[in-house]
């Protein structure tokens, strides 16, 4: 009995290595990558923002936006032009990395920016598109006018974010190195409240987040229109699927030719202002 209770054990303990060898995102352990279960026809479980707008915003039964419809369009030119079932997970910045290593999301499309210190807990398709750090303020306020105007002033610390760090860092991490005063936030939103409560002096991160809040805002808030970084936008997939990166880029590029992912962005982006629309996708990271 003694031996056939450690033989017992033996197999279940090898076939728990097996699916775990075998498993990929979004907890299936059916399929090895991403990229297989889009095109085996499996449910594919997508990370996006859910509070901010234009890009991520869930008000129904799912999340719209930019990110939302690349998300959407990135898979189905995986899956060859075929609909793939996706289940939206909210994907905050500071959760994006635990998401993708512990499973429960396969992919993410969430303002992602590619960084060094993100590649090593993560790996990156992409680029999908190409912001640009500015900030917004009050559309009153005559004290900001560019972005070295924030030496001393209130900006948000929003949770899982580096964009504060571009303003307070040294050169090279940083852009600017100024003694700017830090507002912590949960997310961008909160930032948001916050600025139109007059417990902020500005908001700075990526243009195309500050776009989607100032279009919600309706005339309350403004944007610079002095960017200081290249923010590249991500594609967060598994640490390690390269298989699944390749895909992405490839399915990237091929959108970019056809011109959808130019659409895509004419269709949340095109009315604002101090944007210069995409041309062209931008050059793959490697996924290396």
């Amino acid at each position: 009995m003694h031996k056939r209770r450690i033989g017992v054990a033996g197999s279940v303990a090898a076939l728990a290595v097996g699916l775990a060898a075998c498993g990929g995102g979004g907890g299936d352990a059916s399929y090895s990558t991403v990229v297989d279960k889009v095109t085996g026809a499996s449910e594919i479980v997508v990370g996006t923002k859910w509070d901010q707008p234009s890009l991520g915003l869930k008000t129904g039964n799912e999340p719209e936006g930019y990110d939302v419809d690349m998300a959407k369009a990135v898979i189905k030119e995986m899956a060859g032009g075929k609909d793939v079932k996706i289940s939206w997970k909210e994907a905050p910045s500071k959760n994006r990395e635990a998401l993708l290593q512990n499973g429960t999301v396969d992919i993410i499309f969430a303002t992602y920016s590619i960084t060094d210190e993100r590649k090593g807990k993560v790996s990156f398709g992409g680029p999908y598109i190409i912001a640009r750090q500015d900030t917004m303020v009050r559309a009153d306020d005559s004290a900001i006018m560019k972005a070295t105007d924030l030496k001393d002033k209130r900006i948000c610390q929003a949770a899982g974010s580096n964009s504060y760090k571009r303003i307070t860092d040294p050169p090279p991490d940083g852009k600017l190195g100024l003694s700017a005063k830090l507002v912590g936030a949960s997310n961008y939103s909160e930032c948001v409240q916050k600025l139109s409560g007059s417990n902020l002096d500005a908001v700075t991160t990526d243009d195309l987040i500050l776009a989607g809040f100032a279009k919600q805002a309706g005339g309350n808030f403004k944007i610079l229109g002095d960017p200081f970084t290249e923010e590249k936008y991500g594609i967060g997939l598994k640490k390690g699927d390269t298989k699944t990166c390749e895909a992405v880029n490839k399915a990237v590029a091929a959108l970019y030719q056809k011109g959808e992912a130019q659409q895509l962005w004419q269709k949340w982006f095109g009315q604002a202002k101090g944007l210069t629309a995409p041309t062209a996708a931008p050059p793959a990271e490697g996924c290396a």
